[in-house]
């Protein structure tokens, strides 16, 4: 059942009332649901041998930079017409680049895990670490859905280049909903720049870390093979051509950083193939198995994975983006080879 307006009120109030409950010289009683003032709830804060504070709290369905930035200057409007006066902005899920712009404001926060940061005259709570279920997974899934990933990526390319909604979808291969859809979870985040020309992004490293963190190379479907042959020789066979004069895989992950960053040795060869990659097995007379393998094929999980693929020495690999996610979440040693990818080669075109 969805949730009330004056539930989800009652919800933010208690997060904050639990945050006192240990605080056994602070006694906090709320008002009305209804303010006489565009502030969502007041509560009255009695401090022992200190006074009484009004609490303004401005309550968000999300807890990202620019909504918070709405809630801090809502309570700014107001703070002045009540004496000793302390705003706390609450909501689910309070993210980090929002805690910091709370905090930078004096104004305090609470999400509904418990994660806490108030400070009112000589009483100062903080709560951190709380394994948080409401964290906004939808607006991931959003963001990171494959025709979002799209749009990303033609964005990353020069995050600097200015952008129309219909340019923008026309070259991601997208419908205007969908660019209009990103463009609001990264606005909701602050990592756009808008300018008459249109808009670009602003934070191209902050999108990279939080794409890595969500990123899933297990969506594309992986076969595991074994080649008697050198990792040279594999990668020059896989750069050899099918029926249609195209090569019969993109190196990805090691193979692809090594052209690009080399920073590492390597013993796998992963690349994806268009096909099927039993039949690229078969041609090059490698094995299926599934122990001791020394190669990965696979099927992506969307076309564009394959966007800005590129040429190094007469072999097809994946644009550094691609690798770089690929290899981010790789624990073998593919953590460092992402860094060199990222300080060489994705950051200085920034």
């Amino acid at each position: 059942m969805k949730e009330s307006e004056s539930d989800f009120l009652d919800r933010a109030s208690a997060a904050v009332s639990q945050c006192f409950d240990d605080t056994p010289f602070c006694a906090l009683r709320w008002g009305p649901r209804e303010t006489p003032v565009g502030i969502d709830r007041i509560g009255r804060l009695r401090i022992q041998g200190v006074g009484e504070h009004t609490l303004l709290l401005e309550v968000k369905k999300s807890g990202q930079p620019r909504i918070v930035r709405e809630a801090v200057n809502a309570i700014a409007r107001y703070r002045p017409s009540f004496k000793n006066s302390y705003g706390i902005v609450v909501a689910p899920f309070i993210s980090d680049a929002a805690a910091d712009i709370l905090k930078t404001e004096d104004i305090g926060y609470v999400d509904f895990a418990g994660n806490c940061r108030i400070c009112i005259d000589k009483v100062y709570i903080r709560q951190t670490g709380q394994s948080n279920p409401f964290t906004e997974k939808r607006g991931l899934r959003s963001l990171y859905s494959p025709k979002a990933e799209r749009i990303l990526r033609v964005l990353m390319r020069n995050p600097n280049e200015p952008w129309l909604v219909k340019p923008l979808a026309e070259a991601a291969g997208v419908s205007l909903g969908q660019v209009s859809n990103v463009k609001k979870l990264l606005d909701a985040r602050e990592w756009l720049r808008s300018g008459d020309s249109g808009f670009s992004l602003a934070h191209p490293k902050a999108l990279l870390a939080e794409w890595s963190m969500a990123y899933r190379f297990t969506r594309n479907r992986i076969g595991n093979f074994y080649a008697m042959a050198s990792v040279d020789e594999i990668e020059r066979a896989i750069a050899g051509k099918n029926q249609r004069g195209e090569p019969l895989g993109t190196l990805t992950a090691f193979s692809a950083a090594a052209r690009l960053a080399p920073v590492t040795r390597y013993q796998r060869v992963s690349a994806y193939v268009r096909g099927s990659m039993e039949a690229v097995a078969e041609k090059l007379d490698w094995k299926q198995v599934t122990s001791g393998s020394n190669v990965s094929l696979l099927k992506p999980y969307d076309d564009g994975v394959l966007m800005d693929s590129q040429d190094s020495d007469d072999i097809q690999i994946v644009s550094p983006l691609q690798a770089y996610l690929d290899l981010s979440g790789n624990v073998a040693r593919g953590e460092e080879a992402a860094d060199a990818l990222l300080r060489e080669v994705l950051s200085p075109s920034w």
